[in-house]
């Protein structure tokens, strides 16, 4: 049985221009050129805005394109009498015959093409030179031999058919191991350290202690127990100090300086901001210099205008075509005004970040940072907090005194003794100092470091002191530890 009712539901739409700009908020400087681009290659509505005529009579007049580039399009020329097939409407603008040369590019010799010439200078079998060449393609970028000798041998076995005792194998790689630079096809780091200063003179006292340390104290050297290793080879302080400058000269990634750099990644950060300040006043601009401005095509809106003013003799054809051509309007209309809300919106939070943290921009004093997240700029702005997170994320401004990520604003906040609410990144200036400044030879432990805060006013825990060392990349007390 049929039955008909009312009912009235609330629901949430995202209009399509507020897709457009979210999804453009994302967008840093340097991705926003190619979005447009992007744009204007799909809507043909879409255009770069053109330059004024240079007659000064001209001046306020709007510019309008010549009759007969208008006249070049009309609302027929998207109908079809017929459908046209897909290959029609394909580009080929080559020709199977034509010759397609590839420009070599000289990149330089890799470590392991380098690890292979030397190959064949070496007096070997055929046999030697397999295993010596299956070797070091196991060896990765940093010069070690990553792989167990056992899987080795298994390998030559099933992939090239060479049975290999174990003996033959290792001398096998004592030979890639003399090869340079020194320090590779070593297993692990003591290898590869004890392989460098086994090629140094052993005869010089300062050589022939670190080779000790490295050989048979190799553990106590990793944590620093320098009282073991003196008394353990009866010598003084300044003898094991001149021991562990030779250690320090060794590289403990040997293959580094032959690694290929044209496949490492170099990253261009384009500010989003610039900042000048002048007389402890902000001026702040975006970074358009890249990025085109965009218009309506008259061609199109004229079209459509046109063909509006006279709706007879409508067929179903002009139809489709007057709601393709409204359809690719709407759209333009939409990224316009997409890209100007996004340009609004990013001055709206950047001002405010600015006014939050005005002491801080003014001299770049990092103790002067207040304490700041994003609900303190959401509330501010009166906008929403995933709003401020969209353009907190991978924006760069540029400053006087460098260029920062907008996300290094942000901190959270604690209480001093006397109520005052500080940045974080303050107490971690503060460590940071202290470690510089402390006795290499007795350095602060996490302990003294949280009664020097406390001294300060910064009542922290002792567990609270090892979180921001470790986020700052700074090692416990006893690693830290000099002669």
């Amino acid at each position: 049985m049929l039955k008909q009712n009312l009912q009235q539901k609330l629901l949430q739409k995202l209009s399509p221009l507020q897709i457009q700009v979210i999804k453009l908020l994302e967008i840093p400087t340097a991705q926003l050129e190619q979005r447009i681009k992007k744009e204007i290659e799909e809507n043909p509505v879409l255009e770069l805005e053109r330059e004024q005529p240079a007659d000064p009579d001209s001046d306020d007049q709007d510019y309008k394109e010549p009759e007969n580039e208008r006249d070049e399009m009309s609302i027929d020329d998207y109908i079809t009498d017929e459908d046209i097939p897909a290959y029609k409407l394909q580009q080929r603008n080559f020709s199977k015959d034509d010759k397609h040369e590839d420009i070599p590019f000289s990149n330089g010799t890799t470590f392991h093409e380098h690890l292979i010439a030397q190959l064949g200078l070496r007096r070997l079998t055929e046999r030697q030179h397999e295993i010596a060449e299956y070797i070091i393609g196991n060896i990765d970028e940093d010069g070690y031999l990553r792989r167990e000798v056992d899987e080795i041998i298994d390998d030559l076995a099933f992939a090239q058919n060479i049975e290999v005792d174990e003996r033959e194998a290792l001398d096998v790689l004592e030979i890639v191991q003399d090869f340079d630079p020194a320090g590779v096809g070593a297993r692990d780091l003591q290898e590869c350290l004890l392989l460098q200063i086994s090629r140094k003179d052993r005869t010089i006292p300062d050589v022939e202690n670190a080779f000790q340390v490295l050989k048979y104290h190799f553990e106590e050297f990793t944590r620093k127990h320098y009282d073991k290793i003196t008394k353990r080879l009866h010598i003084d302080e300044d003898e094991l100090k001149d021991a562990l400058a030779e250690v320090l000269k060794l590289n403990p990634k040997p293959g580094s300086s032959y690694s290929n750099t044209m496949t490492k990644t170099v990253q261009h950060i384009i500010p989003d901001f610039i900042l000048d300040v002048e007389d402890e006043k902000f001026e702040l601009s975006l970074n358009n210099r890249n990025v085109p401005e965009l218009r309506i095509s008259n061609t199109y809106a004229d079209m459509l205008e046109d063909y509006s003013a006279n709706k007879k003799n409508q067929t179903e054809d002009k139809k489709n075509a007057v709601m393709f051509v409204k359809q690719k309007l709407d759209s333009a209309k939409w990224f316009i005004d997409a890209i100007k809300q996004r340009q609004n919106t990013l001055l709206t939070v950047m001002e405010a970040i600015l006014e939050y943290q005005k002491e801080y921009f003014v001299e770049g004093d990092e103790t002067k940072m207040k304490p700041m997240i994003l609900k303190d700029i959401a509330d501010v702005t009166n906008l929403d907090i995933s709003t401020i997170s969209r353009v907190s994320n991978s924006k760069y401004i540029q400053t006087h005194f460098g260029i920062f990520p907008l996300k290094y604003f942000f901190s959270e906040g604690m209480q001093t003794d006397t109520g005052e609410e500080v940045s974080t990144r303050e107490i971690k200036k503060i460590l940071e100092e202290c470690i510089e400044n402390e006795d290499k030879r007795k350095p602060l432990t996490d302990d003294k470091l949280a009664s020097i805060l406390k001294e300060k006013s910064y009542n922290i825990a002792r567990r609270t002191v090892a979180k921001y060392r470790e986020q700052l990349g700074i090692p416990v007390a006893r690693l830290r530890k000099e002669l």
